[in-house]
């Protein structure tokens, strides 16, 4: 299987996701008798955790573009590392319905953040698949990344939210923006060394 098929079959799971993650959101049945007040409570929850998810999806997704364009050639190992990110993924839209529902409960946050964790996780172990085809850790792929500073403080932030949830639930989402926050701001790592191994995009 070629490059091309593997990160086609890729994104068109993030578009399913995100389609599907949209249709978790309901509108009021009777918007003449709603208020603004109203209609935050009945759907702006909803609406905040579906934002989130989709900045997290966004990330995901830009990451594994440019991380992508690293495969020589699709091995077993790529691939269900690939599925593994996927997998994790396609487990959003649910998390992120129930979490909107039940902005301040306890399980259906730390459910949010679990699979937070283990698509960041999943994301990590492809990462490290690609690098040890690349050259292994003294590869061009693993001198882009550099130590990962960013992927290692994003692991061990949502752990740390993990631990605060039964403690306050609020915090703890706080912790999930704080990291697509650093992950919004643009990450040229991989589009720089492309660009110096004169890739073709």
């Amino acid at each position: 299987m070629g490059r091309g098929r593997l990160e086609a079959f890729s994104d068109g799971v993030f578009a399913i996701v995100i389609t599907i993650m949209v249709l978790e959101l309901h509108a009021p049945d009777d918007p003449t008798k709603l208020g603004w007040t109203d209609l935050w409570d009945k759907v702006g929850t909803s609406l905040v955790a579906y934002a989130l998810s989709f900045v997290y999806i966004g990330i995901y997704w830009n990451n594994h573009h440019h991380l992508v364009k690293y495969v020589r050639r699709v091995t077993a190992s790529i691939m269900w590392a690939n599925l593994g990110l996927l997998f994790f993924l396609t487990l959003l839209p649910f998390a992120t319905g129930w979490l909107g529902k039940n902005p301040t409960a306890e399980v259906p946050m730390f459910v949010y953040g679990a699979v937070l964790f283990c698509a960041g996780t999943a994301y990590f172990i492809l990462q490290t698949v690609i690098v040890m085809q690349n050259g292994g850790w003294d590869g061009p792929l693993a001198t882009a990344l550099g130590k990962d500073y960013k992927g290692r403080a994003s692991l061990i932030i949502n752990t740390g939210a993990l631990a605060v949830v039964p403690f306050s639930p609020q915090a703890a989402f706080a912790l999930y923006v704080v990291v697509a926050i650093m992950w919004f701001i643009p990450d040229r790592r991989l589009e720089r060394a492309m660009a110096d191994l004169d890739t073709p995009e």
